[in-house]
């Protein structure tokens, strides 16, 4: 048994916050603000900073993410020659025969275009390269790549051999036959290894959205065995990226959605999210919407009559439209009180759309790392965008409709670091729809384990859940709201235990994961 000592934040309905917490194997056996005698002769552990509930992040592409943060990650780069001698020290440095990198953006160098297909190749010529874009929704490629897949790709919308880009259809099919070159040990280690990561940033439940292009969607069953194989106390959520029902079914996994197949748009970046009212200065031109109404409807009324739990990537106000219209149509048909249906971004809403929302109980998990985003800063945005612009993001507005709020950090397009989120949440671009510090704890924790029908036993630091913390180096509320970025994480705790990084190798990991019957 251990008593922690300090600031205790509860994260609870009620904001409680309270000077001890008492773990006894693993559960929260007291909170509160008098230690009864029971506990006094138990080992103490003073608080330095403040102890919260462990993070949870609703929305990560986790096999894509172990793969890039095990990569060539160019996101800081501020120009593309800084880019190309990233990647000359890469090669120097590795010899893989496949070179995978993550991060480029015509937003955030000097240059103001994308890297393009004649500069990778003056680098590299021989091997294939595959550059994804800081969005996860196109990327770039070299002369040796493209070799390979001009008969597989050259037919799909946004197919663009000149400059390299691929995005729209031509980027997905590029990376599902990406996906298919790495070796399926060599992915899981490095989902190991992206684990361990989540865990230094104080994350213990991660909602990961697979199935981009293995083989007998092999990546959601690796996901799934490696979440089930965890021994430290790590959670993992699996939605299943389809809009086959019967696939989900098959692997008795309740959840079913996240990007990719089931994107309903694209994104911003690559001026591809579908819009109610054209883009600045582009003509008519309004974005792509991937389906019909008609489509996404009948997705989701199949998908919400087979009982599960639905998310899908809406992330302009048109696909906004089409998520919400098609979740009501779906709960209409079949009435489910407690469904926890999910529209992922939500970055330009409407108010119907809203509406619908708040009315059906719908969640909404969004990624705060978006506002002021280096990568997608606001200058870009309100050029393409104009007036809209000032909309984007509005999670007061969300908040203040009792809507749940819960955060992602769609890696690898912005890092997992809740506290980056929470200091973004606090300090919106637009003032008025920046959250309090506890409404932002709030959606970092236990919105986020709500999220995936968790919050009974995790979530807050109340009596009778499980203990998994983490130990903050600052009193997020003892500090200016612009300075909540200095916080770090000093420590996880996941079953009252402090992290232990994962161990074993990748095929006992799997044969672990294949044997238990652990929640994912």
């Amino acid at each position: 048994m251990k008593v922690y000592c300090g600031k205790i934040i509860t994260c609870d309905c009620k904001n409680t916050v309270a000077k001890y917490l008492a773990e006894d194997c693993g559960k929260i056996v007291f909170v509160g603000d008098e230690l009864p005698e029971k506990y006094e002769q138990a080992e103490k552990i003073t608080v330095e900073g403040a102890l919260v509930p462990s993070f949870a992040d609703t929305h990560i592409h986790f096999a894509s993410f172990a793969t890039f943060h095990s990569g060539l990650n160019v996101m800081e780069a501020g120009s593309n020659a800084e880019i190309l001698d990233m990647l000359r020290k890469y090669l120097a440095e590795h010899k893989e025969s496949f070179i995978v990198g993550f991060g480029a953006s015509p937003y955030s160098v000097s240059d103001g275009h994308l890297v393009t297909k004649n500069e990778l190749d003056s680098v590299c010529p021989d091997k294939p390269v595959f550059i994804v874009k800081y969005d996860g929704h196109a990327c770039v490629i070299n002369s040796a790549l493209l070799k390979k897949l001009e008969n597989k790709i050259s037919h799909l919308r946004g197919y663009h051999p000149d400059t390299g880009e691929m995005n729209q259809e031509a980027f997905f099919a590029v990376s599902d036959y990406v996906t298919n070159s790495i070796s399926p040990v060599k992915l899981i280690k490095n989902m190991q290894r992206a684990a361990d990561y989540m865990a230094s940033k104080g994350i213990g439940m991660i909602h990961t959205v697979s199935g981009v292009g293995f083989p007998k969607d092999m990546d959601v069953d690796m996901e799934r065995w490696v979440g089930r194989g965890f021994k430290n106390g790590m959670q993992l959520r699996v939605f299943f990226q389809t809009m086959d029902v019967s696939r989900v079914q098959k692997r008795r996994l309740p959840r079913i959605g996240g990007c990719f197949a089931t994107a309903l748009d694209g994104c911003f970046g690559s001026m591809d999210a579908a819009l109610l009212e054209p883009y600045e200065n582009e003509g008519d031109y309004r974005g792509v919407l991937y389906y019909t109404d008609e489509e996404v409807t009948e997705f989701c009324k199949r998908a919400n009559r087979a009982g599960l739990q639905i998310e899908m990537h809406a992330i302009g106000d048109d696909a906004f439209r089409q998520a919400t219209a098609a979740l009501k149509a779906a709960l209409d048909d079949f009435p489910r009180e407690n469904h926890r249906h999910a529209i992922i971004h939500a970055c330009l809403p409407t108010k119907e759309g809203l509406d619908i929302c708040e009315k059906y109980h719908i969640l909404l998990p969004v990624q705060t790392a978006f506002i002021n985003w280096p990568q997608e800063p606001d200058e870009y945005l309100e050029k393409i965008l104009g007036e809209r612009s000032t909309r984007l993001n509005p999670i007061r507005d969300f908040w203040d409709r009792g809507i749940t709020v819960s955060a992602g950090s769609d890696a690898p397009c912005t890092d997992p670091d809740p506290i980056r989120w929470i200091y973004k949440a606090c300090n919106h671009s637009v003032p008025e729809q920046s959250l309090s510090v506890y409404e932002a704890l709030r959606m970092c924790t236990y919105n986020g384990y709500y999220a995936s029908f968790d919050e009974n036993e995790r979530g807050t630091l109340e009596q009778g859940k499980i203990a998994d913390m983490v130990l903050l180096s600052k009193d997020p509320y003892a500090i200016p709201k612009e300075e909540l970025n200095t916080i770090e994480v000093k420590q996880l705790f996941l079953g009252g235990k402090p992290y232990e990084k994962v161990s074993g190798g990748a095929v006992s990991h799997i044969l672990r994961g294949m044997r238990s019957r652990n929640k994912v």
